[in-house]
């Protein structure tokens, strides 16, 4: 995908907002549904997988593997070129932060962990990318702070009464996770990846390796067939949760600020507890009504901030 650029014919009879730029913005709106509603149904969908007999990392290896070979095979057949060896250490970098260290200590954690820890824990994803990118010279404007500072109040309140229920290996995967994919968030623009979409296959692939690597080193396998909803749950997390969500996620890192990109870490636990509430019979409280208007208020903190 190309960066979109402003017209600059200096001329009174051109519209003031071209084609290309109604295109910029709409592929903008949809990035971030994809990233706030397919993301926050991701919980649930590990959940199952899990639930279903597939163990942690050999089910990501297969998710990232196949959704990279897919990506990565159409972009061939439609003529895109073969990322270098640079491109390719690149993708590695990313894939090991964002997918092995991120997604995999979510994946890990939620084998102990209940769902609405996972997701607080997540929630901290904007406050060390702010961390990050302040070291590296770019701190938050004071808009982005007070979104930050509301939105990680919507995720206490939403899960008050929580509390870990797994071992001291889920905690620090927990607190590692995020800092990973917060940090490789923001040094995504410093690394030569490969352009557009071929990134995210670069990514994919690498990421999905090192799963599989992990998985064989753990010693995984499967100790009973996988049931119809697992084997479902996971190609949901191809289809979606990777190659139409992932990608989403690697253009806005290219074309908007980090806060912007990493605000759906305040909204995917708003969905997570509207799907409980629908497919799990599960009741919404007066807090958690509370919880949402904060993190809905904060994401109109940080769009409106992006300007």
């Amino acid at each position: 995908m190309a960066t979109l650029s402003p017209s600059t014919t200096p001329s009174s009879s051109l519209p003031t907002t071209s084609p290309l730029a109604e295109g910029g913005r709409a592929m903008l709106v949809f990035c971030l549904f994809a990233l706030y509603v397919i993301w926050g149904s991701t919980y649930l969908a590990v959940h199952w997988a899990l639930q279903g007999g597939l163990p942690p990392f050999m089910m990501a290896s297969v998710r990232f593997l196949t959704a990279g070979l897919i990506l990565y095979t159409t972009l061939r057949l439609r003529g895109a070129a073969n990322p270098t060896a640079r491109q390719w250490a690149g993708g590695a970098v990313m894939g090991v932060l964002l997918l092995l260290l991120g997604n995999g200590a979510v994946v890990f954690s939620q084998q102990w962990v209940s769902s609405g820890v996972v997701a607080l824990v997540v929630g901290s994803v904007p406050l060390w990318a702010a961390l990050f990118s302040g070291l590296s010279g770019q701190w938050p404007g004071r808009a982005e702070r007070w979104g930050l500072a509301i939105g990680f109040c919507g995720l206490i309140v939403l899960n008050m009464g929580s509390a870990l229920r797994g071992n001291v290996w889920a905690t620090l995967a927990l607190l590692v996770g995020p800092m990973s994919w917060a940090l490789g968030s923001v040094i995504s623009r410093r690394l030569p990846l490969a352009g557009g979409l071929m990134a995210s296959a670069t990514q994919m692939l690498t990421g999905g390796a090192a799963f599989l690597l992990v998985s064989l080193i753990r010693g995984e396998r499967l100790t009973a067939v996988p049931s119809a909803k697992a084997l479902l749950s996971v190609a949901y997390l191809i289809v979606f949760g990777s190659l139409v969500a992932f990608s989403a996620y690697g253009y806005l890192l290219r074309h908007t600020r980090p806060a912007l990109a990493m605000s759906y870490a305040y909204v995917n636990p708003m969905v997570a507890v509207l799907l409980g509430v629908v497919l799990a019979g599960e009741s919404l409280s007066p807090s958690g009504l509370v919880a949402m208007g904060a993190i809905l208020g904060s994401v109109v903190l940080i769009t409106r901030a992006r300007a």
